[in-house]
């Protein structure tokens, strides 16, 4: 079977990794994981219960965007999405993307994480206004970084701008920032980026309404039917 992702809804930053295989165009399939219900068997897939998760075709498992987003770009150099090892490109792609998945995850990640604490309690206030805090200064660092630049890295979009989309639409679910306002260039390369087929279809993917693939989409599988083909 083609190479499955595991992909979280609601609004899960494994939206970038379902943009980088349409992008790829080679054939794939989509397992959705509800990552507010906590599925029990998902843990035999990813122990940590986070996603995206990518099995591959010998039942190995690979996990965590960074490494997943690689290794789908190394799948076919050819399509730009990224770069050969050893490279300056791939270096400074593994750089941007890095930043993306520590700092930027991780300053949203607070906020998202001040909705497990009662609601109105002071943590959960502290939590939102110190993550607010830290995706404003994030997001400013972006802003400046894409003063001169069409996209992340290089002259066309790459993982980093799949995996950026993801997690910078959080600002708008969040209510933290206007982002035509406070970061224009941010929302310029977002609001770019969501006019691409590729997000459009994952869009589509995550609310269940009709998707049209551009790249190799050979429909979603469920979770009981993977589990046997975990690798030992």
């Amino acid at each position: 079977m083609e190479p499955v992702l595991f992909y979280g809804i609601p609004h899960g930053c494994s939206f970038g990794s379902i943009v980088a295989l349409e992008w790829l165009g080679q054939p794939y399939r989509l397992s959705r994981v509800d990552m507010l219900a906590k599925e029990a068997g998902y843990a035999h897939i990813n122990p940590t219960m986070q996603t995206p998760a990518l099995m591959l075709e010998d039942g190995s498992v690979l996990t965590e965007s960074l490494a997943i987003l690689h290794h789908i770009a190394a799948r076919d150099l050819s399509r730009g999405i990224g770069f050969a090892q050893g490279t300056r490109a791939f270096d400074e792609l593994n750089a941007m993307l890095s930043y993306l998945h520590t700092s930027v995850h991780g300053a949203f990640g607070m906020v998202w994480n001040s909705f497990k604490q009662p609601e109105g309690s002071p943590e959960a206030a502290m939590l939102r206004m110190l993550g607010r805090d830290s995706t404003a200064q994030v997001l400013a660092n972006l802003e400046a970084h894409l003063a001169d630049r069409a996209w992340l890295v290089g002259v066309q979009a790459t993982i980093a701008d799949a995996y950026f989309a993801a997690i910078v639409r959080w600002a708008e679910d969040l209510q933290l920032f206007d982002l035509p306002r406070e970061y224009p260039a941010v929302d310029r390369l977002l609001r770019k980026l969501e006019a691409d087929p590729a997000m459009v279809f994952a869009h589509a993917i995550e609310d269940e309404t009709p998707a049209q693939s551009a790249g190799g989409f050979r429909g979603h599988v469920t979770l009981d039917t993977l589990l046997p083909r975990l690798a030992a």
